[in-house]
């Protein structure tokens, strides 16, 4: 008889244990995985986001840079930490693209995160570097379709969304340009200003204040709508590149399993922050977009992002291992 009823002891035991942690949370300080180097937009987002929402939780989020094989060593690690609220990730469009671009994972973007909020979007830009004697799109397919794969541009990773940029620019216009991957948009962009590379299609919080100092040359921005960050540059599809539109999203997320007590907290605690005048002005100014959303919606987004990036996959015939 006392067997009979063990399962709902189990069950009832687990849901108290878990309600009592999720009433105490959060009691230690907390690890925001950032899967890129410093420096890209991720990791901006992250130095933004992070130290206002430890005000509002009274303990500390630590971002935590753990960067490499395309967003994917980050996104890893955070899938198999314990789901107690006490490990977070700021996703991005390159998770989404990396669950088809790579053959292996050890991680399922949907089935192992509890999704929090989306956090923002920024477009990409067009940055070239001084010694590329281009001021405009036209200007510089002429100059690419004259030097056919002389131009390298780099990115922040194989399958990231910078990457993809460029080979759709390369699709639409015809121009053969060389990829040149990196570890995150940091070190694309610190290859770029060096003359490693003559070109990049950034994130704008990564190449914003290159080009702002003068160190590179903004061209254009990817999106189908002009940037309030930089309303003087136009669009690539307003050059006369007719279809072309690529951008980059971020969000929140925590390991599948984690306590639905806790990522209400989370969510309603970072939807504070991003509404906050002072993370608005700083986010605006580095090129993002604020985009927030409920778990839900962003879980629903995810799954679209992942669907529509791997048809984009698939029809380009990538693939990285």
């Amino acid at each position: 008889m006392r067997a009979r009823y063990l399962p709902a002891l189990l069950l009832a035991h687990f849901v108290f244990s878990a309600t009592a942690a999720a009433q105490g949370y959060p009691a230690k300080p907390v690890r925001l995985i950032v899967p890129f180097p410093p420096g890209g937009g991720t990791d901006t987002m992250a130095r933004v986001v992070a130290p206002k929402l430890s005000e509002l939780l009274g303990q500390q989020v630590v971002p935590e840079n753990r960067g490499g094989a395309g967003a994917n060593i980050g996104a890893e690690v955070a899938a198999k930490s314990p789901p107690d609220g006490y490990t977070l990730m700021l996703a991005t469009i390159t998770n989404a693209i990396g669950a088809s671009l790579y053959t292996r994972l050890g991680y399922d973007l949907v089935r192992d995160f509890a999704t929090i909020t989306q956090l923002a979007t920024t477009p990409h830009i067009l940055v070239v570097h001084p010694s590329v004697p281009a001021r405009t799109v036209r200007e510089f397919i002429v100059l690419a379709r004259s030097k056919p794969d002389a131009l390298a541009y780099s990115s922040s990773g194989s399958g990231s969304a910078a990457h993809l940029a460029g080979e759709l620019f390369n699709s639409l216009t015809g121009v053969k340009t060389t990829h040149v991957p990196y570890k995150g948009g940091g070190p694309s962009m610190i290859a770029l200003v060096g003359g490693e590379v003559s070109l990049a299609f950034a994130t704008m919080p990564s190449a914003i204040g290159y080009v702002r100092s003068g160190r590179l040359r903004g061209i254009a921005v990817t999106t189908d709508r002009r940037s309030p960050s930089t309303p003087e540059l136009p669009t690539i599809a307003e050059t006369g590149v007719a279809g072309y539109e690529a951008g980059s999203w971020y969000g929140l997320s925590a390991p599948a399993g984690t306590p639905k007590e806790i990522v209400a907290r989370l969510h309603a605690e970072t939807i504070k922050v991003t509404g906050q005048a002072d993370v608005k002005e700083r986010l605006f100014a580095a090129g993002f977009e604020i985009v927030t959303s409920t778990p839900e919606q962003f879980a629903a987004f995810t799954r679209n992002e992942i669907q529509k990036w791997a048809k984009i996959v698939k029809s380009a015939g990538l693939k990285a291992d």
